[in-house]
């Protein structure tokens, strides 16, 4: 199985050129945005692909730290909980649980709200690395962006605004419906 950010479609992202086809079954949204969801998408995987670099400072792999990521910002989980958001089996989020724990960054402990329910925290150690983790792709994306000029950084700051606010009413649908996964 091709990785989302390996393969054709990805080379032809990394080779700068973009295709005015839309995804299979999304709506017509008019003349161009293809295109441009195209271009944010290429670039937008260009970007996690620089930034992954950072997590090597971590010392842990993609996997430990996405899973990690989703108890530090999404909060405690159960390890099916975890298994959805991370699209992966149970036994695999198990085992990747138990390496959290081993490191110290992660404990098993009973549900407050239903003690038969046991959830997976992050502890502080936990929290810690990922929050310098956060903070030294930050720096990167920073550092990439440093020599655009202040109407730039206005645009992006405005362009940002939007995409937060559209994935914000869609974690809310998705919430509302029950679709999608905890923490993503």
């Amino acid at each position: 199985m091709e990785s989302p950010s390996r393969g054709a479609v990805g080379d032809v992202e990394e080779a700068g050129r973009t295709s005015a086809v839309g995804a299979v079954g999304a709506e017509a949204t008019g003349p161009g945005h293809a295109e441009i969801a195209a271009r944010l998408h290429a670039a937008a995987i260009r970007l996690l692909r620089r930034l992954r670099s950072q997590d090597a400072a971590s010392g842990l792999s993609g996997p430990r730290l996405s899973a990690l990521s989703v108890l530090v910002f999404g909060g405690p989980r159960s390890l099916g909980e975890l298994a959805d958001a991370e699209q992966v089996t149970a036994p695999s989020m198990s085992r990747l649980a138990t390496a959290l724990e081993e490191a110290g960054l992660a404990r098993r402990g009973p549900d407050p709200d239903d003690g038969r329910r046991v959830l997976l925290r992050a502890t502080a150690a936990g929290e810690r690395l990922l929050q310098e983790g956060r903070q030294r792709r930050i720096g990167e994306t920073e550092r990439l962006l440093g020599s655009i000029e202040e109407t730039d950084w206005d645009i992006l700051r405005q362009a940002t605004g939007i995409l937060e606010g559209v994935l914000r009413e869609e974690g809310s649908r998705r919430r509302e419906t029950g679709t999608g996964s905890p923490g993503g």
